[in-house]
């Protein structure tokens, strides 16, 4: 695997968890917003990723690749995302007749949010993240090594 595809890697990978803060903060910002029926209220919402697929047979011919992939593997070229969904998880549903968004039956419904599930998933989305910012510096300090390489005689 070459440095630039780590580069490609960690980049996609850090796009990723940047999409899945962003859908975190929006989960804890609507968590206890009201409303009178369950058609109006916000539902969490998660990102569905995938790996990206590298055919090696494209860059080493019928022969073993240099990562030890046979001719018709395929190696993880990153992460995509496919898109963003809405959780089906049900709605919370508090009888109190004297909010100003109850419905007539005296009801107000709450999202799907569970804020303890957020956090955590904040702080795995932020620590993936910090991980492939370490990556990307590992990488770009070997290639400044290697540039040296010649350099001190």
């Amino acid at each position: 695997m070459s440095l630039n595809q780590v580069f490609d890697i960690a980049g996609s990978a850090m796009s990723a968890q940047s999409i899945r803060l962003n859908t975190t903060s929006s989960n804890l910002a609507n968590a206890e917003t009201a409303s009178s029926s369950t058609g109006e209220v916000y539902r969490a919402r998660k990102p569905v990723f995938s790996a990206i697929q590298a055919d090696m047979m494209g860059q080493q011919g019928s022969g073993v690749s240099e990562a030890g992939f046979s001719g018709n593997e395929l190696q993880s070229a990153g992460v995509k995302v496919d898109g963003i969904v809405e959780s089906d998880v049900g709605l919370e549903q508090r009888y109190q007749p004297e909010h100003p968004k109850a419905d007539d039956n005296g009801y107000v419904y709450y999202p799907n949010v569970s804020v303890v599930e957020e956090m955590a998933d904040m702080m795995s989305a932020s620590r993936s993240f910090q991980t492939n910012v370490e990556v990307m510096n590992t990488a770009k300090s070997m290639m400044q090594r290697v540039m040296t390489l010649g350099q001190g005689q």
